[in-house]
């Protein structure tokens, strides 16, 4: 494994790595919520449905974040 590829792997395991995923996943709800806007008001029940799948995603998503971030935090000494 290269340096580079070594670095971003640790990125994605810190505590700001989890961050920009949290934020970046929050951000694709905006999208799913536009979708799901489109569909009601074109009377649309499949792209509802696949709206409703993406949004549940998307909040597993998020709570498995959480929970890594946590998890992070209890292995900080400093934080308690």
């Amino acid at each position: 494994m290269s340096a580079m590829a070594k670095k971003a792997s640790n990125f994605k395991k810190s505590k700001t790595g989890l961050y920009v995923s949290l934020g970046s996943t929050a951000f694709g709800m905006i999208s799913v919520a536009k979708q799901a806007k489109l569909a009601r008001s074109d009377g649309d029940t499949l792209r509802l449905v696949d709206a409703a799948v993406s949004a549940a995603a998307i909040v597993t998503g998020l709570a498995i974040l959480y929970r890594e971030l946590k998890r992070l935090g209890d292995e900080d000494v400093l934080l308690g």
